[in-house]
């Protein structure tokens, strides 16, 4: 079966740093590409970062200079470390993947997800 587990969220002040992580399991993770969506009160879920099969990471703009994927294959994890967070990334994270060695992982469309887990940047 193939599981994505959400951990790490939580609360902060602005400012603040959170790091998320997703343990994957049921499926050859090294040939998936992983990606980091959210979904805030009120808005449609959307793109936040991901993370190929080879190792090639992309942002969407807003995550750029404050987000940094990561994934260790060894321990089927990826990471989301969230630095200088602002009150507009609070918000449920979901870690998602899809199975594909295409480089390009904003291009896809991911087919499974994970349950989630609440950020809240406020003070």
């Amino acid at each position: 079966q193939l599981e994505l587990v959400e951990s790490g969220g939580g609360s902060v002040q602005p400012g603040g740093s959170l790091r998320l992580s997703c343990a994957a399991s049921g499926f050859t993770f090294d040939s998936y590409a992983m990606g980091w969506f959210r979904q805030a009160p009120g808005k449609e879920r959307e793109y936040v970062s991901c993370i190929s099969a080879p190792g090639e990471t992309y942002y969407a703009e807003f995550a750029k200079g404050r987000f940094t994927i990561s994934k260790d294959n060894a321990k089927n994890t990826v990471h989301l470390q969230m630095s200088r967070l602002r009150p507009e990334a609070t918000a449920v994270y979901y870690c998602a993947a899809v199975k594909t060695a295409y480089r390009h992982c904003p291009g896809y469309i991911y087919k499974h997800w994970g349950q989630g887990t609440q950020v809240t940047a406020s003070s």
